[in-house]
């Protein structure tokens, strides 16, 4: 049966008008040795890296459909690692902007991410309560450390020990030893969510929790307690609320607090690099800074802190005279107050979301700022300047909007995109999406584009329409429409004028006019009020039919009022819907009007009878927007689920959805020529939509749906992997059961048949040919075999092995099947007898013996092969420590012959530099000489 009617695909072209999210961190960055020049922040779901001295876009590090919840920098190496929604983290190379390593472990989203020293180690922490490190060598997972009870809130690597410290919002702070990969430590000093700490040294722990107090502890680990200062070791144990800290490895000792100005919580807080200041912030729009003091600074704040307390007491003793014995001597102790001292605070322009900090070599500080209303701020000051005005500030807005877009819409000629927000108006250059036009406006909910697109019009929140001259950006006409808020403007079709509705509950009618202008000579465009048609409730959105016969009005009464446009006579009522209409519109024809309402649902109406043609539950919360595409019955559907949704009007059918946006999305607009669409979401983006020339089927839309739905389930299932013999521990497997995993799983067991197929046939013609006593021709071999040349069964299932992704490996071999399993190991002792990728086939084997340790140990039938096994992989082994022990001592000798050359290479220009100095002083002397015989 051929097709009875054919859909074109739309697809995503592309996101503009966002400068960052914010939902994750921002920093600083490092290409081609420059540092403070680039700062990576995360873009809904994408990662911008902008040049913040020449105000210019440099990379986009595309991700998946999921928004960016985390991102760090590796100190050592130019990766960058971004954590999502879905718990997947991506490592990108910031030299090529692609992504080189993918992991999948945590089941919701990033919250925290960290390196190690080295840059060899990935920490995350995520919502599932559950920290994973992750090897960036081997590109898989190490292991998952589980104990918190809530959401993970920082990670941090100590720099000396091989000890993780993580945060969690279950008030804990607790101390892995990633050796023994057991938590030895909890500290459980905090009474509510701690939000971040910073450890400095390996020896002090700054932590922010839910009030405005930075709380400091001492670390002193066992082997470390004798030389630790004399003010550490004087604090007893009555302020450390730790239990058996008298058998633990490592006490902490409360030293004090440090009050912030600010009474609201901690959002963050970080250090630079030289841990010299400290920076912090709430959820209001300042940054408040600290100088952590060095050993002698310290000193000298204690001693002068000791004065004070004993002048102090020396008043005291000399008003209290004859009873000088009653005033008791104070002890001081050297604290948190002696070692860190208040800086200065930062003003920004808004709320802050997250900083970076950086101190150049002149004792600069570049803080930069990612704040909540869509823009970055760099601060700049001297380390030595303790004012707060005393600073440069650079706004960094790019082209975005500073709040949520409420209304777009195109131009006549489908060039142009016009979008505004609660404070601008942006045109939008649609080919090459920059901005060409910003006005301020007041908060505006609707806009049109003047027929000739030469000017717009704005409906207010305040109630007024504003007319902007678009060649020159200002505003011609503001004129106070309504009383409140004007809901809706709508183009009459003949391009005369316009209709506007509010919440007064009157439809006001307007021409346009020339009038003279009041600077010159010239004329300029007006909005002149024409009629005005009283309402019994208040308008919310309002429309004219493309013949000019009818003008539609949704009410606050949930009903939609058609009205005849020439006379404005009562025609017809629909009503139906259980919440107000928000928004509808009316084919090109003028037969069908189709009306989205807070209810979640459309109804498709005849705009002849008034009859309902259907009733569609359409979206999982309030439709926002609907939009005929001109000269069909297909229309645009978009609503608060996030979702943008196509349908037929005629079939009553939905033919695709359209996911991207990470917000409600408020508003879309269809282009004259239907080849594109933008929609306007509240997390800060535009989305433009194209028309492709790919055939859509429904039949394999359906089915890929089912697909996605299948891959959530599988994505959403809660079990942790089970692994005989084990029990509730700290530390279990790192991945996480995907669709890609068992797809893996699938192909390996795949080749595993393929493999015992062939190796049957060859059995099978040997005892043939020993059967007739000559040699028959060779069995014909897998199709799949000889499109890859030729290639052996076993060399074949070593290949499938090997295009496993490095992080989902361990998962796909624990779904195989224990006959599997006796089959693998077979074809890995012939792997390792060969030398076939000896690292990979000895992690397999490892992982195998391990999780299936009883069923291999009681299996008579393996124990042959287990011998193999055993004396296989020490000989491997053992050739593989000599390769790379012998690579090592020829790189270390070639290292010392490059060390001996360059010291005679240092010589020699030092020798020469001498000389030609030598030879520039006689010159001089030669040339006073002539001058003076000259004289």
């Amino acid at each position: 049966m051929g097709l009875t009617k054919q859909y074109l695909r739309y697809v995503q072209s592309t996101v503009f008008g966002v400068v960052a999210s914010n939902n994750a961190h921002i920093v600083y960055i490092s290409l081609d040795g420059e540092r403070g020049n680039l700062i990576a922040v995360p873009a809904v779901e994408h990662v911008i890296i902008w040049n913040i001295r020449k105000n210019e876009k440099v990379l986009i590090l595309e991700g998946n459909k999921h928004e960016v919840t985390a991102l760090t920098g590796c100190p050592q190496s130019k990766l960058l690692a971004v954590g999502y929604a879905d718990g997947a983290i991506q490592l990108f190379d910031l030299s090529s902007g692609d992504p080189s390593i993918v992991f999948n472990g945590h089941k919701s989203a990033i919250t925290t991410l960290t390196f190690d020293k080295a840059g060899l180690t990935l920490a995350s922490g995520s919502k599932d309560t559950d920290v994973i490190l992750w090897d960036i060598v081997n590109e898989s997972g190490l292991y998952r450390l589980k104990g918190h009870k809530g959401i993970v809130t920082k990670c941090q690597f100590m720099k000396t020990k091989n000890i993780l410290i993580t945060s969690s919002k279950d008030t804990f702070i607790k101390f892995w030893d990633l050796d023994t990969q057991h938590c030895f430590k909890t500290l459980v000093g905090h009474r509510t969510e701690v939000w971040d700490f910073i450890c400095l040294e390996d020896s002090k722990l700054i932590t922010g929790c839910g009030d405005s107090e930075l709380r400091v502890w001492y670390l002193n680990f066992k082997d470390d307690i004798d030389e630790a200062p004399e003010s550490k070791k004087a604090k007893g144990d009555d302020e450390d609320d730790e239990e058996d800290d008298k058998v633990s490895l490592l006490t902490c000792v409360k030293a004090g607090s440090i009050m912030r100005l600010s009474r609201e919580r901690l959002v963050s807080m970080g250090t630079d690099r030289s841990g010299r200041l400290l920076c912090c912030h709430g959820p209001e729009s300042n940054v408040e800074l600290f100088l952590i003091c060095t050993e002698e600074e310290a000193k000298k704040r204690f001693k002068k802190r000791q004065k004070r307390a004993r002048r102090r007491r020396e008043r005291e003793i000399e008003e209290a005279g004859d009873n000088e014995e009653d005033i008791p001597e104070v002890e001081l102790i050297r604290g948190a107050e002696d070692e860190i001292k208040h800086h200065s605070k930062i003003v920004t322009s808004s709320k802050v979301r997250a900083f970076d900090v950086l101190v150049e070599k002149n004792d600069m500080v570049s803080l930069v700022t990612l704040l909540h209303n869509n823009s970055v701020e760099v601060h700049q000051m001297n380390i030595t300047d303790t004012s707060s005005e005393n600073h440069n500030i650079k706004r960094l807005l790019w082209d975005g909007h500073r709040s949520d877009v409420r209304t777009v819409c195109f131009s006549s000629d489908n060039t142009a995109i016009l979008s505004a927000s609660g404070d601008s108006v942006k045109l939008w250059n649609r080919d090459t999406l920059k901005c060409i036009r910003s006005m301020s406006c007041t908060y505006a909910l609707c806009s049109i584009f003047v027929p000739g697109d030469r000017h717009c019009i704005v409906g207010t929140k305040q109630g007024t329409l504003q007319l902007f001259d678009i060649a020159t950006g200002s505003l011609m006409e503001q004129i106070k429409a309504h009383e409140n808020t004007v809901w809706s403007l709508a183009l009459m079709p003949n391009k005369r004028g316009f209709v506007s509705g509010g919440t007064d509950k009157t439809i006001k009618f307007w021409d346009f006019e020339l009038v003279d202008s009041e600077t010159d000579q010239s004329k300029k465009l007006s909005m002149e009020h024409k009629r005005t048609l009283e309402m019994s409730e208040d308008v919310l959105c309002v429309k004219y039919s493309p013949d000019q016969k009818f003008i539609a009005v949704s009410l606050l009464d949930s009903t939609v009022k058609i009205f005849f446009a020439d006379t404005l006579k009562f025609f017809l009522s629909l009503y139906g819907h259980k919440l107000p209409v928000l928004t509808m519109d009316i084919c090109s024809d003028s037969s069908l009007i189709v009306t989205g309402s807070a209810d979640k649902n459309i109804k498709i109406w005849g705009l002849d009878y008034g009859d309902c043609h259907r009733s569609i539950f359409a979206h999982d919360d309030s439709i926002m927007g609907i939009q005929f595409v001109p000269k069909t019955h297909l229309f645009f559907t978009c609503g608060k689920d996030r979702k943008l949704k196509q349908w037929d009007a005629d079939n009553f059918e939905v033919i695709t959805t359209l996911e991207g946006h990470q917000g409600e999305v408020w508003c879309l607009a269809v282009s004259p020529s239907g080849n594109h669409i933008v929609t306007a979401s509240h997390d800060k983006s535009l989305r433009l939509w194209q028309r492709t020339e790919e055939p859509l089927v429904l039949e394999e839309e359906r089915e890929n749906e089912r697909e996605k739905l299948n891959e959530a389930a599988v994505a959403e299932r809660d079990s942790e992997p089970v692994v005989a013999g084990e029990t509730a521990v700290e530390a279990v497997l790192a991945g996480k059961q995907t669709v890609e995993t068992v797809k893996a799983a699938e192909r390996i067991m795949e080749a595993i048949e393929l493999f015992k197929e062939e190796r049957s046939k060859v059995i099978e013609h040997r005892e043939k040919s020993k059967a007739v006593k000559k040699p028959l021709p060779l069995p014909k071999m897998h199709p799949i075999l000889e499109a890859l040349g030729k290639v052996s069964p076993t060399r074949y299932v070593l290949d499938v092995i090997k295009k496993v992704r490095s992080s989902e490996l361990e998962e796909a071999l624990l779904v195989l099947p224990f006959h599997y399993v006796e089959d693998l190991l077979k074809l890995l002792d012939v792997f390792l007898s060969l030398e076939w990728e000896s690292e990979l086939t000895c992690r397999c084997l490892l992982f195998l013996l391990r999780i299936h340790h009883g069923q291999i140990t009681s299996n008579q039938v393996l124990l042959p092969v287990i011998d193999r096994l055993r004396g296989h992989i020490s000989s491997t082994v053992g050739n593989m420590r000599d390769t790379i022990g012998f690579n090592m001592a020829a790189l270390k000798f070639l290292q010392s012959e490059i060390e001996a050359k360059k010291e005679v290479t240092f010589f020699t220009d030092a020798t020469d530099k001498f000389h030609e100095a030598g030879r520039k002083r006689k010159q001089t002397r030669k040339r006073k000489g002539v001058a003076l015989l000259t004289l």
